[in-house]
């Protein structure tokens, strides 16, 4: 992470995940890393999507540690024990989509409002990670509503939030980060471990895509291949 001073700080919220260990595997692997961190429903502050409360506590708890110059939210979820992703509208429900939207949208929006104000003045990144399929221009196949209407708003929080930080901190890049196919419980009932990326490798090519960007990037879409992507 060459765009980053020597002894930069990291945070990786929803670590538990695939993606998200792997993230955290890799920059705790960087020399250049003096301190990185992993936030989950289990970690010491918790984070959990389902609790406003304890977005904004590990918030203030983290601050201690801050400035942080790179945060990335890698929690989202596309099914659960009692949903897969819908195929028509006749599945469509309410409990799928307040689920679906609460842990990759709501929650992240808060992510915003709180750890925003702890990115670093001078070289500070915080990234979501989003999804192709959330792109409205892009959505050709239909399907999986709940999630890709939560990954479209999640784009425009991301894209609105930009605006407003970069007034206050014009060197903050915010950014919505697609991570591609990945073999991870997510995945894998859609031939993830048969076409996805180990999650070493995703992670290593989504920090490559980050280190990239200047904050004229701030507010946009990218993919972990480093192609911006349409809205």
């Amino acid at each position: 992470m060459d765009s980053f001073p020597d002894g930069y700080r990291a945070l990786v919220i929803g670590c538990s995940g695939a993606i998200g260990g792997a993230l955290l595997d890799a920059l705790c692997s960087d020399p250049r890393c003096a301190l990185a961190l992993g936030l989950s429903r289990h970690s010491q502050p918790a984070i959990d999507f389902a609790d406003e409360q304890s977005i904004e506590a590990a918030a203030e708890v983290l601050a201690e540690q801050g400035p942080f110059h790179l945060i990335i939210n890698a929690a989202g979820i596309l099914h659960g024990e009692a949903f897969m992703p819908e195929k028509k509208l006749a599945d469509l429900n309410y409990a799928q989509l307040l689920a679906t939207f609460q842990i990759n949208t709501f929650g992240p929006a808060l992510v915003l409002r709180h750890f925003s104000r702890l990115l670093d003045r001078r070289r500070g990144v915080l990234a979501v990670l989003s999804a192709k399929v959330g792109s409205i221009e892009d959505n050709r196949l239909g399907g999986w509503y709940s999630y890709r209407a939560s990954k479209a708003a999640l784009n425009m929080l991301l894209k609105t939030a930009a605006i407003e930080v970069r007034r206050n901190n014009p060197g903050a890049v915010l950014l919505a980060l697609h991570p591609g196919t990945v073999n991870s419980r997510l995945s894998q009932p859609f031939r993830g471990a048969e076409i996805g990326r180990a999650p070493a490798l995703a992670a290593r090519q989504m920090l490559a895509v980050i280190d990239g960007l200047d904050p004229q990037a701030s507010g946009q879409f990218h993919s972990w291949s480093g192609e911006r992507l349409p809205w």
